[in-house]
């Protein structure tokens, strides 16, 4: 408990359904150290796009194929089973929030994951997805909440 008296009322009772806390309570220094670590308005944006772009099958799996090597728009499209022109749609929005990159070799030009962050951000997920997976039929995993 936080040493700081902080104001507290009571709420009238919620109606069902009503997710509302009974006791409306304000920690102003709790409130400023978390506002003070907040996202940015504009980042939270670009993070929101970024999540939505991996809400598409077809893009993950290009992007677990790029984690895996870099490969050319016919060599993706080949294991994701869409056409060149599909598969080269999807890759210019990954392009465009920078979850790919490009590199030239000639006339060919081969695709990447852009950092190690995508990598990352794509394992913990996979990993989070394949322990789900695998949770008793409660659905509550070991060590963890929900």
């Amino acid at each position: 408990m936080s040493a700081q008296v902080s104001s507290a009322r009571r709420r009238p009772r919620p109606e069902p359904g009503d997710e509302a806390c009974d006791l409306v309570h304000l920690d102003p220094v709790r409130v400023a150290r978390v506002r003070e670590r907040q996202i940015r308005p504009a980042h939270a944006v670009i993070l929101a796009e970024t999540f939505r772009l991996l809400g598409d099958p077809t893009r993950v799996k290009l992007l677990d194929a790029l984690a895996a090597e870099e490969l050319c728009v016919c060599d993706l499209a080949t294991l994701v089973g869409g056409s060149v022109s599909a598969v080269s749609h999807q890759l210019r929005s990954l392009r465009a929030l920078r979850l790919v990159r490009t590199r030239r070799d000639g006339r060919m030009v081969y695709y990447s994951l852009d950092d190690a962050h995508i990598v990352s951000l794509l394992h913990q997920g996979r990993r989070h997805v394949e322990e789900v997976g695998q949770a008793p039929a409660g659905g509550r995993r070991r060590g963890g909440r929900g």
